[in-house]
């Protein structure tokens, strides 16, 4: 397989990764974008990216980490918008690299060793970062979550887990039509959401009519990533594969609250 094919294959999970890590996705763009810019520039970099993931990993990291006291204290050079902006003053009052090592452990879902090796630490601090993030994590303020899942044994398993999180359950639909009529008489401030629906409707249309009425967080939970991760329009920060693990769960709920629009619903 040719190195373009490789990175190719790698490229969307990188991309998920970066925004996830950024809370943007034009800021995440930006830095895989630059990783495969400096690769083109440097031989040694180009034939290390292409040995496995890791490398690329490794790679993106060299970028993000030299270029991240910009990205949070000065103009990042990006077109920012409200909730970027929102995402860059709370980068500035939390520990990001606590959340890049429990991005990479359970939603990325490398080793201890593989995350210790990316990061360019050794694998009892990254241990300890995982374990730091975790307890950030459980700081997180509360917030009511509207699940919108068409199975009902996945939904429950949401719901106990929103609830040991310490959140509200606003409401759980099946349905595009039921996941409107919640948020017609409720004020999510977290957003779990399935692709397809009990009766044939699409979570992703429910999601659109959600974000008409106000700014509110999402995290598409999804046996299809692969539908959302094309490129051809713009793509959830927050994407859980099934069957998901909980801590993967955990994880992205405490990223998309950290990097939410600060604006609740109206």
């Amino acid at each position: 397989m040719s190195l373009g094919a490789k990175v190719a294959n790698q490229l969307p999970y990188l991309r998920r990764y970066a925004r996830a890590l950024t809370g943007s996705q034009s800021a995440g763009d930006s830095f895989v974008r630059a990783t495969l810019e400096a690769a083109l520039a440097d031989e040694d970099l180009r034939a290390t990216i292409g040995e496995g993931r890791p490398q690329l990993y490794h790679a993106f990291n060299r970028v993000w980490s030299t270029a991240y006291v910009d990205t949070v204290d000065r103009s990042s050079g990006f077109e920012i918008g409200g909730h970027e902006a929102a995402a860059q003053e709370r980068l500035a009052a939390m520990t990001p690299i606590n959340r890049q090592a429990l991005l990479l452990t359970t939603l990325e879902d490398f080793s201890i060793d593989d995350a210790a090796y990316i990061m360019g630490r050794d694998a009892d601090e990254v241990e300890r970062l995982v374990q730091d993030a975790i307890a950030e994590i459980d700081r997180e303020s509360t917030t009511s979550v509207l699940i919108i899942e068409d199975e009902p044994l996945i939904s429950m398993q949401l719901e106990d887990l929103v609830r040991s999180l310490g959140h509200d359950v606003c409401g759980m639909a099946a349905t595009r039509t039921q996941a409107l009529e919640i948020v017609a008489r409720e004020q999510p401030g977290l957003v779990l959401a399935d692709i397809q629906l009990a009766d044939g409707s699409s979570g992703l249309d429910a999601v659109d009519d959600i974000l008409k009425i106000g700014s509110v967080p999402v995290i598409f939970i999804t046996a299809y990533p692969e539908r959302l991760l094309t490129g051809d329009r713009p793509e959830p920060t927050y994407l859980i594969t099934k069957p998901f693990q909980e801590q993967t769960v955990r994880t992205a709920i405490s990223q998309a609250l950290f990097f939410g629009s600060s604006r609740p619903l109206d």
